[in-house]
């Protein structure tokens, strides 16, 4: 195959991909000392770099961020191969073998008409494979707001969940509520920190709790506002430059007229 000719069947793109990282593998000086822990770090930043692209509905940069991903994905599978650990036929087959078995309503005889049900089978065939607990699937690395939304989107898959939101939301304010008990800035006494953190961190757990059931991504959610007030703020940078003025000499006052016009616009 030629790999300088574009190709237009899956199959052959996937395969125009594969030659390629044979060439670069076998030819090119840095391609030739990457590891699987030297990949890592690029993976997750490429991730990162996804998810931002995602968040920002720029469907070129989706397509880019893809292509950068599934590149990184050929090159484990590469370096599986020389290692006659496994091979991108391994690896894919693995994955077709996995979507059939844990699709039985598809691929079998079992009925599954709703959502829940789809994903309360596949924890219990998770199980049936081998898995220790159902929590046992999240990954220990993940950061903590989306371990917590795998967490509990876990757990309701075996039926351990609240019933109501309502009830949800009053596990909010019982532990909004315990927090303030624990971190009362009226009490001048000495605060136990780590009293105080782990109040925080259950009210936390419980707001991400209330947006599961809401239909609320947490770690989207949370990620536009870091978005919204980054624009803000650098509005604000803006104007404040407009003046021959830094940020640290302006008075909270001024600072909120140039915040407010941030959000108007």
């Amino acid at each position: 195959m030629n790999v300088f000719d574009p190709q237009h069947t899956p199959a052959q793109a996937f395969d125009r991909l594969l030659n390629i990282m044979n060439d670069l593998r076998l030819q090119c000086p840095w391609d030739k000392k990457q590891t699987m822990e030297t990949l890592r770090h690029l993976t997750i930043e490429e991730t990162y770099e996804l998810s931002d692209a995602i968040l920002e509905g720029d469907m070129q940069e989706i397509r880019k961020e893809l292509g950068d991903l599934m590149l990184h994905l050929v090159f484990y599978a590469k370096i599986g191969s020389e290692t006659n650990d496994f091979t991108i036929v391994d690896v894919l087959n693995g994955i077709c073998e996995k979507l059939i078995n844990r699709h039985p309503h598809i691929y079998g005889d079992v009925i599954a008409e709703t959502e829940e049900q789809v994903k309360q089978n596949w924890e219990q065939i998770k199980l049936k494979e081998g898995n220790k607990s159902v929590l046992s699937g999240v990954p220990s690395s993940l950061p903590a707001l989306i371990k917590a939304s795998r967490i509990q989107e876990k757990a309701r898959g075996v039926g351990f969940d609240w019933e109501e939101k309502q009830q949800v939301w009053e596990k909010v304010e019982e532990e909004m509520q315990e927090f303030k008990d624990e971190f009362n800035v009226d009490n001048d006494q000495e605060i136990d920190r780590e009293k105080a953190e782990g109040e925080f961190g259950d009210l936390l757990f419980s707001l991400i709790n209330y947006a599961r059931f809401i239909n609320i991504n947490p770690e989207d959610a949370l990620e536009k506002t870091n978005k919204k007030f980054i624009k803000r703020f650098q509005y604000l940078e803006s104007k404040a430059t407009a003046l021959n003025k830094s940020l640290s000499d302006m008075t909270l006052a001024e600072m909120d007229v140039f915040w407010n016009e941030a959000k108007k616009l």
